[in-house]
């Protein structure tokens, strides 16, 4: 192993790793980026599905960046632009009817009052309820969450100043659930509870109760019914990178060209960044992490290691038995990754002409936003119901998004992308089945699904991409194809992500932190976790 020429080595070019990188970069460090792929920003990337279309393969919106992270590596510079979808939701119900809603509050009012005029004067509350509810809570997801658990001291050992850092912690914790006043114990129904009360609690109209449940359950595998859907219905209001509060935007030339920009910040910082160079081992002497041996066998040395990798790929993949004590060996084997998610992108010769409001020449207001194929509350429970005995959904919830409605760098012209996010495609499929088999099937019955509220939709596949829960890790490491790094369920959230007593990015191996969604905040295209980490890391350099 040659002498380190570098502070520190960040496996991992996705988002959160870059954010990292360009940080820790811009305070003088001399940081190495390890990526396994061709190309960096992991599940954030755009790349060509036939000859001449291309699709934001895994994620596809944005709204949850930070703005500080816009900002601090002036990522507009560096040819990052949203482009502002409005309506910003459209939902086709099977009698012909359908809904729209976007940042537009007259558009809202009219649409929701098609089905209930008490729904329509309640829904601004609502909305300002869940603001009032974000703006007391998103300081807290730009720092290590307070840590209140008292754990023995055989779990972690914390020096006196560590100590006072949690005490300051803990005093905006308090001061944060304090600003809330009144609405204290309904923000704790909403931290802690099921999304379905809520929702049944505030409106009557199934569609819309249905269209704003989806953001409870994306990305997990739990009925809007479990307890935690609540906080994952929050998460996804938090943002403002889309134009206004909870609404999502797309990113011109897919969301690689969020990555691109971050990582042309981090080159302009001194990043060093090698693609086709896999991590096989975070190499331990000492007792600390000291650097890695890449696939190919070659040893780069480090003053520290830093993880974009799930904690389940860093803990127990990266790092060889017995390099970290058994309590908290024991606590990473229990960390939840249930998964029932899959995507599909499609190309399309034409745009699909919905029944409920028809028109496929020009792109149309029904066309702009993300188009949900879950019309009532009880499709979305039996959706489901299905996953949870190890079932692709007879009946599968779809979000589809057409970026090519606002984005004409994508597809030829008159032609679009259609991205599909589908639940529930279970990672863990009953006894007999396997995603080889069920890949074209299933397919087939999530285009099928959108056929039947746009009669052109079938006949329009040019191409597809169809990416299972099971190509969702084999591709991006994502394990058990969550794309948060693990559950964003109650007790693997704040102080207790990756586990408890362990949400500060530091791992209990000296040299060895953590970067990527697995860590507090949690998953999305937010940067907090790599930025946090790389605040905290600089306290320590």
């Amino acid at each position: 192993m040659v002498d380190a020429v570098h502070d520190v080595i960040l496996i991992g070019a996705g988002h959160n790793g870059l954010v990292c990188a360009a940080t820790l970069a811009a305070a003088g460090k001399r940081v190495l980026v390890l990526e396994r792929s061709a190309v960096v920003g992991g599940a954030c990337i755009t790349e060509e599905i036939a000859p001449g279309y291309r699709a934001s393969t895994a994620s596809y919106l944005i709204s949850l960046l930070l703005p500080e992270v816009v900002q601090e590596l002036e990522l507009a510079r560096h040819g990052y632009q949203v482009l502002v979808r409005n309506p910003s939701s459209f939902t086709p119900l099977p009698d012909g009817r359908s809904l729209l809603m976007g940042p537009d509050e007259v558009l809202n009012h009219r649409e929701i009052a098609k089905f209930s005029a008490r729904d329509a004067a309640a829904y601004p509350r609502y909305e300002a309820w869940l603001t009032r509810i974000a703006e007391c809570i998103e300081p807290l997801l730009s720092e290590p969450p307070a840590d209140l658990l008292p754990l023995p001291a055989s779990w972690r050992k914390r020096s006196l100043f560590a100590r006072l850092r949690e005490l300051r912690r803990s005093r905006r914790l308090y001061q944060a659930l304090r600003a809330m006043g009144d609405e204290l114990p309904q923000a704790i129904e909403l931290l802690t509870g099921a999304a379905r009360p809520i929702l049944d609690r505030w409106f009557e109209s199934d569609v819309l109760k249905a269209t704003l449940a989806t953001d409870a359950v994306i990305g997990a595998q739990q009925p809007i019914s479990a307890p935690g859907t609540g906080y994952v219905l929050l998460h996804h209001v938090m943002g403002t990178a889309g134009g206004a509060r909870g609404v999502w935007g797309y990113v011109e030339g897919g969301m690689g060209a969020v990555t691109q920009a971050m990582a042309a910040a981090a080159h302009e910082r001194g990043v060093e960044i090698r693609c086709n160079a896999e991590v096989a081992e975070i190499l331990v002497e000492g007792g600390e992490a000291r650097g890695v041996r890449l696939a190919d066998g070659e040893l780069i040395h480090a003053k520290t290691v830093v993880s974009n990798a799930t904690p389940e790929v860093t803990f127990r993949k990266l790092l060889a038995a017995g390099s970290l004590p058994p309590l908290f060996d024991e606590a990473v084997a229990r960390i939840d990754y249930a998964s029932a998610s899959m995507k599909i992108n499609l190309a399309v010769s034409e745009l699909p002409d919905f029944a409920a409001l028809p028109g496929k020449a020009e792109v149309g207001p029904q066309h702009r936003g993300t188009i949900h194929i879950s019309p009532t509350m009880e499709y979305l429970e039996a959706a489901y119901d299905d996953a949870r005995r190890g079932l692709p959904s007879t009946e599968p919830i779809l979000e589809l998004t057409i970026p090519t409605s606002v984005d004409k760098t994508l597809a030829p012209p008159g032609h679009h992308i259609v991205q599909m996010f589908v639940q529930y495609a279970p990672y863990k499929l009953a006894e007999g089945l396997n995603w080889e088999a069920l890949r074209g099937p299933f397919a087939d019955r999530c285009i099928a699904a959108v056929n039947a509220y746009a009669p052109n939709f079938a006949a329009s596949v040019l191409h597809r991409q169809v990416l299972t829960p099971l190509d969702l890790e084999r591709r991006f490491a994502l394990t058990g194809g969550n794309i948060f790094h693990g559950s964003m369920a109650l007790h693997q959230l704040f102080s207790m992500r990756p586990v408890p007593g362990w949400a500060d990015y530091r791992t209990p191996l000296p040299g060895l932190w953590l970067c990527g969604a697995g860590t507090h905040p949690g998953g999305g295209v937010t940067g907090a976790p790599g930025r946090n980490c790389a605040r905290e890391l600089l306290r320590v350099l």
